[in-house]
């Protein structure tokens, strides 16, 4: 076993007695929701379409959520046509009454992805990247664009949307097509860059990257592919994390690191990149020059994937204040949990990283939710366990608080300021409606409906985005107690 596997390892041992004491005296609402230091301000069942990535965007006066789907299909009431569900785009400007503005058809649901089974995978939009045209390096300044991702199966893409009226949509281009499938997607909105998650038949794998400036979304610039050695056409033996890419995480030009997360349920592989190095080294996939950028790569256990990554750079320690170490760069790493009743997959945990010195990271620490203060696995409504967390860095959170999406146990928010030991401090599991699904079991198998809390995200006055990948809709949470003591809203 590596070093780094033994640092993992070690960091599950010594605290996970001290993660499952961890219990937060919660209670049931009104609307038989679950809560502590959490509350329910406002609600939209998106037409009850599997909800995941939620993305919400400032434009003008005026608060857009832009919400990606999984694969299926429902009535759209606006247009009172069955639509293949895509991209949900409503109004929040006004938390306590969000208003539906647009749906955008996706991919119909068609066979899944090799190394992905499961129809949920298949069609849909599942990612919604927003940036406006004033932040945009040449774009028109007085617009506003979507990047989706279109589809998870044969004949996918990436697009752009003008959505500067969000209630009216309107298609500009179609940056790539071809491709069998799509994710988990980042866009800079200062640069232009996208980093696109692309299922291309030509790679060894499911997922890789392709890389274009957006600047002028209108005019994309294709600069590169980009996958681990070993994803790339003509390479041989089994692929490093062979379901491929989940998603990246970019610092920009200032902070001058993508960050790469690979195989999401098993076999993670995390990756840090020089971005400089990736976007202006030779660009031909070979392993040389796939290489070049890496400034390191975290192997980890056969049991743990990398379904996404979050940075947390210049955290003081309070308990090292007086040491000559007392700032550390620290990664969260977030596995995904799969299947019905626990009965599928090792349990998925958010794991900390220390990444003070790039190359040589260091597991410290681990994250996760009590089973037996649910009987979560006993449920069986659904998966229990990790899925994401917030990606915003509004200063209300950032190195705070993180926001952690965990199917059956709703979503949680963890305090951060110590993430060598890391603790929750607050929750929020929403009620089924009649809108939520039944959780995926052998057939045969009564219904059971769950809360499938699938992504999370925050905006810059502080409300929670919880989205329900079991059709109940997009959660809007304000913090309270305890983890609004936390966040800084001064």
């Amino acid at each position: 076993m590596t070093r780094r596997l033994l640092a993992f390892a070690a960091a599950a041992i010594l605290l996970g007695a001290a993660v499952a004491a961890q219990r937060q005296a919660g209670h049931r609402d009104g609307e038989g929701a679950d809560r502590s230091n959490m509350q329910l301000v406002g609600h939209d069942d998106l037409q009850g379409r599997s909800a995941y990535q939620p993305e919400i965007k400032r434009q003008g006066n005026r608060w857009i959520a832009y919400v990606g789907h999984h694969g299926g299909s429902a009535i759209n009431p606006i247009t009172g046509k069955e639509e293949a569900h895509g991209t949900s785009i409503v109004d929040v400007t006004d938390p306590k009454n969000p208003r539906y503005l647009a749906h955008i058809p996706g991919q119909p649901v068609g066979a899944p992805m090799p190394n992905m089974p499961g129809m949920g995978e298949s069609g849909g939009a599942q990612m919604a990247r927003v940036c406006s045209g004033a932040e945009l390096p040449r774009a028109d300044r007085n617009k506003f664009y979507l990047l989706r991702a279109y589809g998870n199966t044969a004949g996918s893409a990436h697009e752009i949307w003008d959505v500067t009226d969000p209630s009216r949509p309107n298609r500009i281009n179609v940056i790539v097509g071809g491709l069998t499938g799509t994710h988990k997607s980042w866009w800079e909105c200062d640069t232009g860059i996208a980093y696109l998650v692309s299922g291309d038949p030509g790679w060894r794998v499911p997922r890789m990257t392709k890389i274009y400036d957006l600047g002028d979304p209108a005019k994309p610039v294709f600069i590169r592919d980009f996958g681990l050695p070993g994803h790339q056409p003509g390479s041989t033996g089994k692929p490093p994390a062979d379901n491929g890419l989940h998603g990246p995480f970019s610092t920009g030009p200032k902070g001058n690191r993508v960050y790469f997360a690979y195989g999401y349920v098993q076999d993670g592989v995390v990756q840090i990149v020089d971005r400089e190095k990736l976007l202006k080294g030779p660009a031909a996939p070979t392993e040389a020059n796939l290489l070049y950028p890496q400034i390191s790569r975290m192997d980890l256990p056969p049991n743990v994937g990398a379904h996404n990554v979050f940075p947390l750079l210049g955290m003081p320690i309070a308990e090292f204040a007086k040491e000559k170490d007392n700032v550390r760069d620290m990664l969260a790493i977030v596995d995904e949990a799969t299947g019905r009743d626990c009965a599928t997959s090792a349990r998925a945990m958010m794991w900390i990283a220390d990444i003070t010195t790039e190359t040589k990271p260091l597991g410290v620490a681990n994250w996760t939710v009590p089973e037996a203060s649910g009987n979560y696995c006993g449920r069986g409504a659904g998966r229990f366990g990790t899925h994401s967390t917030n990606e915003n860095l509004t200063p209300i959170y950032y190195k705070r608080l993180l926001f952690v999406a965990h199917f059956n146990a709703g979503v949680r928010a963890v305090d951060i300021r110590d993430p060598f030991h890391p603790k929750e401090v607050g929750y929020y599991i929403p009620a089924v409606t009649a809108m939520t699904a039944c959780a995926a079991g052998p057939a045969g198998a009564p219904c059971v409906k769950g809360i499938q809390t699938n992504n999370v995200e925050v905006d810059d006055r502080g409300y929670v985005y919880a989205a329900d990948r079991a059709g109940t809709g997009l959660h809007i949470l304000e913090v309270t107690g305890a983890v609004r003591q936390i966040a800084n809203f001064h």
